[in-house]
């Protein structure tokens, strides 16, 4: 079964209320889109993977968020996701919107972080290798670089597009003062900035404090929030300590000092108004993001299909 060959689903698009135009582009994304920063990488399964890939796009999830050291280990993501693309989704390209991203420590040695042309490029094209690609949808600069001028890794950005790598061009986590720039710089240029991705959740409402939503939302420009369950510190998992084999106990993202008793004392506090809801608290948190005005999709991972069919039923109800 897991092997036979995939045919999407007829009715994948049935649900036109899934799809947010993003900014004042062309695009339209989905309000669920699919992060692979964990879960798809070589230490996982890569039937289970393929599974949840293929259930996102059965029901209407075009988008598909990646980044060059996606693993463990870095690039497997990639190189997983390029063998789904051979495999099952080829005679979809045309259907997806696949991002991926270069900002982060990927190679050895002073060219393989943060944000120099040369770092940036090269990183793309061994993306696009890893995913049997000739281009992505969207290519990000995944951090801001304090030391490269922001001119430089711009304007690499605005040759990815020109050299037809790329069709699109984000930032992500990149301050207010760059963003503005950001986008003036791209638009003199004819490259858009289509959207900025931002941790944005019901515990980390920095974007909006920042003001970088309003920016966003005033400027044309989309915005994805990447962690909208707080690296799943919005559900009922940690309510009654840390349990095994949970993120808490192997991530170095998510390390167990934060489990404050105030943090636990929150996240209980909201648990009982999503109960109240007759909600769960991944759809409260989930529907919390999408109503703030200018928000177009959430990010969530999913280490099963019945996890992203939960979340993907918290926005259809």
């Amino acid at each position: 079964m897991e092997n036979s060959k995939y045919t999407a689903h007829e009715e994948r698009y049935a649900n036109s209320e899934l799809y947010q135009r993003c900014g004042k582009s062309g695009i339209l994304l989905p309000k669920i889109s699919l992060g692979l920063w964990h879960n798809f990488g070589g230490n996982d399964s890569y039937e289970r993977g393929r599974n949840i890939i293929r259930y996102a796009f059965d029901n209407g999830i075009t988008h598909f968020d990646l980044a060059n050291n996606y693993g463990p280990p870095y690039g497997s993501a990639e190189e997983n996701f390029g063998r789904m693309i051979n495999e099952d989704f080829r005679p979809y390209r045309d259907e997806m919107f696949i991002s991926t991203k270069a900002g982060y420590d990927m190679w050895p040695g002073p060219y393989g972080n943060w944000g120099s042309r040369k770092y940036m490029i090269a990183s793309l094209d061994q993306s696009l290798k890893r995913m049997n690609l000739e281009y992505v949808d969207l290519f990000y600069s995944h951090r801001y670089d304090p030391n490269t001028p922001l001119e430089e890794t711009l304007q690499a950005l605005v040759d990815i597009v020109r050299a037809g790598k790329a069709l699109y061009v984000g930032i992500s986590r990149w301050p207010l003062h760059a963003l503005h720039f950001a986008n003036q710089y791209l638009r003199e240029r004819n490259v858009p900035l289509l959207i900025y991705q931002g941790r944005l959740n019901m515990l980390d409402t920095a974007p909006i404090e920042e003001g970088i939503l309003d920016y966003c939302q005033e400027n044309g420009i989309g915005f994805i929030s990447f962690s909208p369950l707080a690296q799943g510190l919005l559900t009922d998992k940690y309510l009654q300590g840390i349990p095994n084999g949970s993120r808490m106990t192997h991530s170095k993202h998510l390390k167990s000092d934060i489990l404050t008793p105030e943090l636990l004392e929150k996240i209980g506090r909201l648990n009982s108004i999503a109960k109240e809801q007759n909600m769960t608290l991944p759809q409260m948190a989930l529907r919390w993001i999408l109503e703030q005005k200018g928000v177009t999709s959430v990010l969530v991972g999913a280490s099963s299909v019945e996890q992203l069919r939960e979340n993907i039923f918290s926005i259809r109800n």
